[in-house]
């Protein structure tokens, strides 16, 4: 163990001449790293690629620890899977890598490091208030749908697979996209920033076999978005009429208009909770026990 503490310490000694030795340049040279290498964790930390993470960061350790026990065979072996993983890796990120590079171009970094908000407050808190009432009415008429509020992770895959309609998120509109036998009707609308960006999208359907059988392709459809990313998805049952919500792959149901607003208020309206003159957070209700969740 003195060995460590000595490699420790030796790292710190030269950490510290490091800094006296430095000027602003390199200090910000740091910062600016830093500053990247927190976004990139943030990234990460919003898919499921953090398993993948885990797996390489255990090869990595015992590439370490092979070096320092002389271990020749091993540390032979993880040198060939480390040089060959370089490739492996950025094919198994590659929709990671795409999400990052359409963030950094949608994102504006300021240079406190918060992220811009460019979502408006009140176009949200709308296009929330037209679901909410669209889906009371597609309740009443057993009319099916699927609404997905993009949230953190952005959905530009999912969007190319539809029509982009880039519209103010009403619900004679979502009325108009789900009426039946219309052609977007079948697939999934978008709300991205407040409003109604696409429809008729298809999602990825999940691979939970444990699903109750009366769940149907909307529903499966619903858990497999929320697996996806964070996204928000509200589901109405063409069968029964019910209103139910998908979040971080889990199936809450039994909505009504009331709750059904609350809640997407609570998980969307969250980032602008700070906001002195937009308190309406903290005045939101817990849910009361009506939703049981579909996958217990």
């Amino acid at each position: 163990m003195s060995g460590i503490f000595k490699v420790i310490q030796s790292w710190f000694t030269q950490f510290i001449l490091v800094m006296k030795s430095s000027d602003i340049m390199d200090l910000l040279d740091i910062i600016i790293v830093a500053f990247i290498i927190y976004k990139l964790v943030q990234i990460v930390r919003q898919t499921r690629a953090k398993q993948i993470i885990y797996g390489v960061l255990i090869i990595v350790g015992a590439w370490a620890v092979s070096s320092w026990l002389d271990m020749i065979a091993l540390h032979s072996m993880l040198n060939i899977v480390i040089g060959q993983g370089v490739i492996a890796l950025a094919v198994i990120f590659q929709p990671e890598i795409r999400s990052a590079l359409e963030l950094v171009s949608r994102t504006n970094i300021s240079l406190l490091g918060k992220k811009a908000k460019s979502a408006d407050f009140t176009a949200i808190e709308s296009s929330i208030e037209a679901v909410s009432r669209a889906c009371q009415s597609f309740q009443s008429t057993r009319t099916g749908a699927i609404i997905v509020f993009e949230h953190k992770t952005r959905l530009g895959d999912i969007i190319k697979t539809g029509t982009v309609i880039d519209a103010d998120t009403t619900t004679e509109l979502l009325g108009n996209v789900f009426y039946p036998k219309t052609p977007l009707h079948d697939g999934a609308a978008i709300i991205r920033d407040g409003r109604l960006y696409a429809a008729g999208c298809i999602l990825p359907l999940t691979q939970n076999n444990n699903l109750k059988k009366e769940l149907g392709t909307r529903h499966r459809a619903a858990i497999g978005m929320s697996e996806n990313s964070d996204a928000v998805v509200v589901v109405v049952s063409e069968e029964t009429g019910i209103i139910s919500v998908a979040m971080n792959g889990k199936l809450q149901r039994d909505f009504n208009v009331v709750t059904l607003r609350e809640l997407l208020s609570r998980e969307l309206l969250s980032d602008f909770a700070d906001d002195d003159d937009r308190s309406i957070i903290g005045r939101i209700k817990t849910i009361g026990g009506n939703k049981n969740d579909s996958n217990k």
